[in-house]
Parts: C-alpha cells; structure tokens; sequence
C-alpha cells in the first residue's frame, strides 16, 4: 500500500498550489473538449465494464447506473458547462466586522484540502467530482468499483491529461487503479495524515462500512428512503403526474420516492387514479390495509420492515396517514433525512410539512427526483449529504469549502 501513501503526499502537496479561476475554467472547458473528441473510447471502455458487471450478475439497477450512453455523455459535458460558469468559491467574504478592541475580522472561504472519494458503478461521479473538487481549490483522490475500473480511469485519465496541457499540477486528480478490496480498509485506517474529508457514495454496504471504519470525517448519507405525502387539499391531476416522476422517472437514484402516504380523506377518491398509473409502469404495490381496502388493483401486503426500505427498483410502499402532522411523524421515524414532498393546495399544512421534516431537501408540490446539486444550479453535486451538521442536501462548490478568520489589527495587544 506504499502507492496510496505515496498519492496522499503527492495530494496534500498539490493542494497547497493556487490556482486562478481563468486557468480554472480553461482546464475544464479542455476537459469537456478531450471527452467530446475520446467519446467512442469512453463508450469501448464502459462498454468493457457492462459486459463483465452482466456477466458477473450484478444487480439491474448497478448496471443502470454504470451503463454509459450518448444521453448520459451529454449530462456529463452540460455539468462541466454549468460548473464553468459558476464563480470560483474560494476566497469569498462571508461576514465582516469591526470588534470592541478594534480588530477588523472577516470569515474567508478557503478549500477543504485533499478530499477522498470511495463510490459504486456511476462512472459519471469520476467526470462530476474531478471538476467540482478542481473547481474549488481541492485535490481529489478517486477510488472507484472495480465494476466501474475502464470508465473510471480513462476519465480521470483525460481530467490529468487537461491538467497537464496547462502547466498544473497533475495531482489535483488521482485515481487508484489497485482493484483490491483492502484499499479501502487501508484509506479508511491509515490516510488521515493525507485525506481532509471523505464522501462515500453507492450502496448502503459501503456506506455502512465507511461510516463504521472511518477515522476520517465523513461527509455523506446512508440511504434514500424518500417520502411523496398527498394531502387531503392536494390537486389529483399534479398528484398523478408528480408520483409517477418521483418514483418512476429514474428508480435507481437516492432521490426516488420510495413510500407513498396519502390522507386518509382522500384515500377512496385518489388511491386508483393514482397507483393505477404506477401499476400500468409495472411498479410493485406495497400497501396498508387501509390502501388494500379502496385500491382495486394487484398489490402486495406491506410489514413493518417495508416502511424502512430503500427499493432502488420499480416498486414503492404505500400506507394512509390520518393528517400531516402523521405523515411527518412516519417520516420522520422511517425516513434517512434524505427527499421528503408534500402535496397540497393548502400552504399552512405545506409550511408546518416544511418545517418539522428532518429532511436535508423538503418539497413542496413537485417530485423528490429534483434532489439533484446541478437541479438546485450547484454545477453538479459529490454526493447528498445528510448529515445534521453541514454541509447538508447537495454538496456542490459552494458546499466544498471552509473557511478562517482573518483578523487585521493596529498594534492593539490585550490586556
């Protein structure tokens, strides 16, 4: 393992180095120009890792994720374009002041340092990550899965190759290629010296894992178990519609709503329109007796364990909550502090929805898959965090910085 350590030092040295925000941008417009021209190599190379992760059984919704395409190529080149345009964070003055001694103190951005990220099959993660950590001020070491090995490296390959068509240290972006598992026990024990922060992201198995073995801080969320709650005052017709997005329109993403709660008010006038589009979908119904009783069509009985469950499949838990202030408390008991939407015309059950959900992101009246940095104009996103302390929701550039006090006296001494 002397490589890694080896990477660590090469990291924190390449962090120390400044870089302008016009170098910057003209880096990753170069980056999105070497993938534009290296897309059919990007594309072999993926193609690659989709045929052994098929071979090798790996679950639908993993070779969803890692599967790329020209539409998913296009996304990755769109996040570079919004995060060009994006100021630099770094730098920035949030507060000053003047103090009773006289001191003139301002609370600075400055960059994190050397951020590790350990994540599962979404090749785009490696493009995402590279230009967000790049972008302010950070150094990035990338472990990726061995399922994702080809797309990972040829893209951090191209980010290094863009670094270094500009004079600027490589370094800023270092991928392990060293498939073995014992990498990751080995970043998690013994790279606190090298890595400032780490970002798990992928499957409940390896979040679990880092969160547990990890003495270095963890900037990340366990799992998405999502919430979509129609109120009894909710429009059907933008029910329907936002439903059948939340939890259809991509179901293999944190964002995807997992369990349905409806008011009870409601629950014989709303449940068939409702489930019926999310049926036809082929989506799997796991519901209460109460839903079992009005919905006409096939669905499974719901336990307990459903109501905790994140599917990341074409299937959905569906139970009837006596009034908001139940929906927020089965939220708020079952729930990851992930996406939580409410769906009402009314704006006082919206506002008290709104504001006793613990949720990092709390919806009103549109589908939990906006829980996405480049759908809040964060440029794109390393993860969604969901942690009490901040960062919390999508952590994009803004989200990548800390900060000091720079403090400016007159010869003042304290007494």
């Amino acid at each position: 393992m002397k490589n890694l350590i080896k990477m660590g030092i090469k990291a924190k040295s390449a962090s120390s180095e400044t870089v302008s925000e016009k170098i910057k941008n003209k880096i990753l417009l170069n980056f999105l120009k070497l993938i534009r021209t290296n897309k059919k190599k990007i594309l072999i190379e993926n193609k690659k890792d989709v045929s052994r992760a098929i071979r090798q059984n790996l679950k639908e919704n993993m070779i969803k994720r890692l599967e790329l395409n020209e539409k998913k190529i296009k996304n990755i080149e769109s996040s570079i374009k919004n995060i060009i345009k994006i100021k630099d964070p770094t730098n920035k003055i949030l507060k000053k002041w003047l103090a009773p001694s006289g001191l003139n103190i301002s609370q600075v951005t400055i960059p994190i340092g050397v951020i590790g990220i350990i994540y599962e099959s979404r090749p785009n993660v490696t493009a995402d990550v590279s230009c967000l950590c790049f972008k302010s001020g950070n150094t990035v070491i990338l472990r990726g899965g061995s399922e994702a090995y080809n797309s990972n490296k040829i893209l951090s390959k191209l980010f290094r190759k863009s670094l270094k068509s500009f004079k600027v240290n490589e370094n800023f972006v270092q991928f392990i290629n060293i498939k073995d598992r014992k990498v990751v026990k080995f970043i998690l024990s013994k790279m606190n010296k090298y890595i400032d922060v780490l970002i798990p992201r992928g499957g409940k198995g390896l979040v679990k894992t880092v969160q547990k073995f990890s003495n270095i801080p963890i900037i990340g969320h366990l799992e998405g178990v999502c919430h979509t709650f129609i109120d009894k005052n909710a429009n059907l017709k933008m029910a329907q519609e936002i439903v059948l997005n939340a939890k259809m329109r991509n179901t293999s993403i944190c964002g995807a709503t997992e369990t349905l709660l409806i008011h009870e008010k409601v629950l014989r006038k709303y449940i068939n329109p409702i489930l019926s589009v999310l049926e036809k979908e082929n989506c799997e119904i796991y519901a209460d007796k109460k839903t079992r009783k009005f919905y006409k069509g096939k669905t499974f009985i719901a336990n307990e364990n459903d109501w905790s469950k994140e599917y990341l499949t074409s299937k959905i838990s569906v139970k009837a909550v006596k009034n908001v202030s139940d929906a927020v408390r089965h939220i708020n008991k079952y729930g990851t502090m992930h996406t939580d939407a409410i769906i009402t015309k009314d704006n006082n059950a919206a506002k008290y929805f709104l504001r006793n959900v613990k949720s990092s992101i709390a919806i009103h009246n549109s589908s939990t898959q906006f829980a996405d940095g480049g759908e809040f104009g964060f440029g794109g996103e390393v993860g969604i965090s969901t942690n009490k302390l901040p960062p919390r929701g999508p952590v994009g550039l803004n989200q990548l910085v800390t900060y000091k006090y720079e403090v400016r006296g007159k010869g003042q001494i304290r007494k």
